[in-house]
């Protein structure tokens, strides 16, 4: 039994398939949005002020508003990094953000279904139909439609199942959702403050992190290293900040993709965005935005190739992220391999973190999603610092 043509399904409720879906019900497309309910990606939920403007975001979904960042380095560095002007990094809680999305999606017209992804057909006439078993091994389902776009994240199973496979370097990222303990428990915390530790014993290839969220906390860590244990990592760093006893309310883990795919479309009638097309930037693992960011992308090329017939135009959704944002993931790729490669670069590195130079660029690049281009003595005073910790002429 088929259900009536649609224009696309989109697989995945997350902030990059919730968006193209609201997108294109907006220019009055019949979209499907099908989502595997229950799930919440491991995420620190910052996001920045660019997000919050292009995709509309509300103030009633940011738990927190963070005004710093504080890196701790292996000798116990501790380098704050207070954002000037009264600038912020605003925090969301998955468990809401990403259900708030759907509805939104919803409420703009999108149709949706609580089910899990479990195969494609290929039809004579061009279309393609999705395959989908409903909720709680429900019936099987099957929706026949002009496109799809595979937002359903890491190990895209909409992408294993129409691309080749690429070796993509994966994090596996682990945190735990924990009550904010009261001020008098003397938890090493601060509400308007995301604390990032650069310590081989808690990620011998990444980072840990404690963020706050409002009435919770996220703890976390990731590594690619398979025989790592990220749990007693984050034990350790709950021990280490007075949060053991704290209450947890939810764990989650999920793999992270550090490299955007070589290819998001195949040819015809489908489109990775998201997670799915590996647009998490390397270094620091953030997502939201580029998750975001992709959805529209992706749902701007659908409704491009809807328009003109030409399948052509899926191939626009990779090349205008990688024009705007291509450089940014090769620079932090970079600086990943090379910074978080031993301890001893690590204390550099955060050493570094120091300088206001650095700050303020790293600030400035964060919250506007582009290279500061307005000051460039800053950047080649930076660099030249780079070179003094790279061959040791400044002491750890």
């Amino acid at each position: 039994m088929f259900d009536a043509i649609h224009d696309v399904v989109v697989v995945g409720g997350g902030p990059s398939g919730a968006t193209a879906a609201a997108d294109l019900a907006r220019k009055r497309r019949k979209v499907l949005l099908l989502d595997r309910a229950g799930r919440i990606k491991p995420c620190g939920g910052a996001i920045p002020p660019r997000a919050i403007r292009d995709f509309e975001i509300p103030e009633g979904m940011l738990v927190a508003k963070v005004n710093s960042a504080r890196m701790i380095s292996p000798k116990d560095q501790r380098v704050d990094m207070p954002i000037d002007e009264g600038g912020y990094v605003g925090m969301v809680d998955r468990e809401h953000f990403d259900p708030w999305l759907r509805s939104r999606a919803g409420a703009a017209g999108a149709e949706r279904a609580d089910g899990t992804f479990e195969g494609l057909e290929r039809n004579d006439d061009g279309t393609v139909t999705v395959v989908w078993t409903e909720k709680d091994g429900g019936a099987t389902r099957r929706t026949r439609t002009r496109f799809v776009i595979g937002a359903d994240g890491a190990n895209s199973a909409v992408g294993r199942a129409v691309l080749p496979q690429e070796k993509v370097p994966f994090v596996f990222a682990y945190h735990e959702i924990v009550r904010t303990p009261d001020a008098a428990a003397g938890a090493d915390l601060e509400p308007k403050r995301c604390d990032v530790w650069y310590q081989g014993r808690l990620s011998p290839d990444f980072y840990a992190w404690i963020f706050p969220h409002g009435d919770t906390v996220s703890i976390g860590t990731g590594s690619a290293h398979k025989g790592f244990s990220l749990k007693a990592a984050v034990a350790t760093l709950r021990a280490d900040t007075g949060l053991a006893a704290t209450e947890t309310i939810r764990k989650e883990g999920a793999p992270i993709p550090l490299r955007p795919l070589k290819r998001w479309d195949d040819g015809r009638n489908v489109l990775l965005a998201g997670d799915a097309a590996g647009v998490v930037a390397p270094a620091s693992g953030e997502g939201i935005y580029y998750a975001m960011l992709g959805g529209r992308l992706a749902a701007d090329a659908v409704e491009e190739a809807l328009v003109t017939g030409n399948v052509r135009a899926l191939a626009g959704a990779r090349r205008t992220f990688m024009k705007a944002h291509g450089r940014v993931f090769w620079i932090l790729g970079i600086m990943q391999h090379f910074w978080y490669s031993s301890d001893k670069r690590r204390e550099s590195f955060v050493k570094i973190c120091r300088d206001k130079d650095v700050q303020r660029l790293t600030w400035q690049s964060y919250m506007n999603k582009e290279l500061v281009r307005s000051d460039p003595m800053a950047h080649v005073r930076i660099f030249f610092k780079d070179l003094a910790h790279l061959f040791g002429f400044v002491r750890s």
